[in-house]
């Protein structure tokens, strides 16, 4: 099962292809670059999870002039609310890589951000079931994975 878990995250980070070896000079990730104004919001003190159903995915721009992103709204198991996750920049988040559709069952972690007015939750990592997840940034300070190189990727998979 462990094996499993790691060749859905492998596959998952290397699906976007070697493009993001200079994730700056990549222009489908505009505006998503580590230390940018959308990422400097990303706090790991606002660390959380939430556990609910996919109600949409959903593409968006969280600032103008950013390349497009993926989103999900996700109904609350505890308390109904539909609450927003932004996942990362749709070049490089692929949801196909854990089968991911409208419907399922998930558990989201990441860090709260207030965003435009709103709470929204920026990923860390998706789950769906016990053996498929797509992490999206560390979880000890929220690097975002697209703007690693593929070795440093490698490297945070084996956990080095």
């Amino acid at each position: 099962m462990r094996a499993l878990v790691l060749s859905l995250f492998l596959t998952a980070l290397c699906l976007p292809g070697t493009a993001l070896a200079a994730a700056k000079a990549n222009p489908n990730i505009k505006g998503w670059e580590k230390g940018g104004e959308y990422d400097r919001m990303f706090d790991p003190k606002e660390a959380d999870s939430l556990k609910g159903r996919v109600l949409k995915i959903v593409d968006v721009t969280p600032i103008p002039g950013m390349a497009p992103g993926v989103a999900l709204q996700i109904e609350d198991k505890k308390d109904k609310s539909v609450e927003i996750v932004h996942v990362g920049p749709k070049e490089f988040v692929d949801l196909g890589a854990i089968g991911l559709k409208e419907g399922d069952q998930v558990k989201v972690a990441g860090a709260w951000v207030e965003f435009d007015g709103h709470d929204v939750l920026f990923a860390v990592k998706v789950k769906k079931g016990e053996d498929s997840e797509l992490k999206v940034r560390r979880t000890r300070d929220g690097f975002p994975y697209w703007s690693m190189t593929p070795e440093e990727r490698q490297r945070e998979a084996s956990g080095e």
